[in-house]
């Protein structure tokens, strides 16, 4: 079944290729698709195009789809193009001449429409909830491990003392940053974009107001032309906003694949979360990380996908736009699947501690004794020749054990734990649950 078919027979080879993977991707949708068509059918009752009893029929056969796909019970036979088919005839077979009516003012362009844009806004408040849960762990991470110390490092040369607390927090703030541009992107999905029918509009006197406050869109697509046009926009906005985060994630996993090889040794994980090699009994690979990473790297690349898949498309609707679904879903369950198994990761994570006592990190306080002699009087640039001296003699020598001074906002000394919450809770606040 086609919502536009009209008794003509379409070529098996035809409905193979348009429809794509949409039955298996439609499925995400579902519930989506549901909720819209039971604001619709409230609507087309309150204009008067149906009848009351007809909207409440409607809206019970609709209750009763979504309790079946709640329950995982929904398929979607390759008799029927795509879900909004499957819930029409379902409705039909239902309802008889009743669930017929539930399509008059809408076309499947805004159906699709505003099913996406109800799915990404779940998806962003979910994405939302997982971060926190991130941003939490990394930062009770930091509280733990804030006074001790690790060798940081530029161009991968040992470069000044840094510390678990301040690797940990690092990134723990990063997530502030993702957490920004998912609000934009929440800001984008939500717009109902519902009435636009196929891009211009209806001569129904629908009443958009009305299935904009049933569906919880803040606001409207008012231009109905403009909400077109937001198909595949939308997307790349939530593909930006999943790409900041995954590079988090990417460069986090790369910075634990680093640091728990034998070469540095800073940081260790119980066996049962790391697999072996064939032939090397000794290895503790981490697989988890490098697929956490390689899973990222792909996620990066899906704004530029969706980029290249709708640049220079004319106004109006295309049916490029259906392989939006194809690169952006399986990539946002993707990256859920990365947050979560960080997560499991990190809370079996141990630390190394006396890794500064080491003879080869003994450079890693050539700075703190630049500045020891700058606190004696000594004017920098004649310091550092010094220590520079010192260290080409061969009599370089400070002693590791001691505390360091370093008291400013977010160095080790003062991570400013506080102050990076407070950043968390106030972006947090503006993507709301449910």
């Amino acid at each position: 079944m086609k919502l536009w078919d009209k008794g003509q027979p379409t070529d098996q080879k035809i409905d193979q290729f348009t429809v794509g993977m949409d039955r298996t991707l439609d499925l995400l949708i579902a519930p989506y698709d549901v909720q819209a068509s039971k604001a619709h059918a409230a609507m087309l009752a309150h204009v008067g195009l149906i009848t009351q009893e007809e909207s409440q029929a409607l809206i019970e056969s609709l209750n009763h789809i979504g309790e079946s796909i709640e329950a995982g019970e929904l398929v979607i036979e390759d008799s029927f193009e795509d879900v909004h088919s499957k819930i029409e005839f379902l409705l039909t077979q239902e309802l008889g001449e009743t669930g017929k009516k539930i399509h008059a003012a809408r076309s499947r362009n805004d159906q699709v429409l505003v099913a996406c844009q109800l799915y990404l806004k779940a998806e962003l408040e979910a994405i939302k909830t997982e971060v926190l849960a991130l941003f939490e762990l990394l930062m009770d991470l930091a509280e733990q491990h804030k006074n001790t110390l690790m060798p940081g490092y530029t161009h991968l040369q040992v470069a000044m003392p840094s510390s678990f607390g301040l690797w940990f927090s690092a990134y723990a703030e990063g997530l502030v940053d993702d957490l920004y541009l998912a609000h934009a992107a929440y800001k984008t999905t939500d717009q109902n974009p519902l009435g636009s029918a196929a891009g211009y509009g209806s001569s129904f006197p629908i009443d958009r107001e009305m299935t904009t406050r049933e569906l919880g869109f803040s606001t409207l697509k008012y231009n109905v032309v403009a909400a077109q046009m937001g198909r595949g926009k939308t997307e790349k906005a939530v593909g930006y906003a999943m790409a900041s985060l995954g590079g988090t994630l990417g460069r986090l996993a790369m910075d634990i694949c680093l640091y728990m090889g034998q070469d540095f040794g800073f940081i260790s994980f119980p066996d049962q979360l790391t697999t072996g090699s064939s032939i090397m009994p000794h290895k503790k690979n981490p697989d988890v990380f490098e697929l956490i990473r390689g899973k990222c790297n792909r996620i990066q690349a899906v704004p530029n996908e969706l980029t290249l898949l709708i640049n220079n498309l004319p106004s109006g609707y295309h049916r490029d736009m259906q392989l939006t679904k194809e690169i952006l879903f399986p990539a946002m369950e993707e990256l859920r699947s990365c947050m979560e198994m960080m997560k499991l990761m990190l809370n079996a994570l141990g630390v190394r501690e006396n890794i500064l006592t080491e003879e080869k990190y003994k450079y890693l306080f050539s700075v703190e004794k630049v500045n020891e002699l700058v606190n004696l009087g000594i004017p920098f640039r004649d310091a550092y020749a010094q220590v520079g001296n010192m260290i080409d003699s061969g009599t370089f020598h400070f002693d590791a054990t001691q505390k360091l001074n370093h008291t400013h906002e977010g160095s080790i000394g003062n991570l400013c734990t506080a102050e990076i919450n407070a950043q968390m809770q106030s972006v947090a606040a503006v993507i709301k649950i449910g």
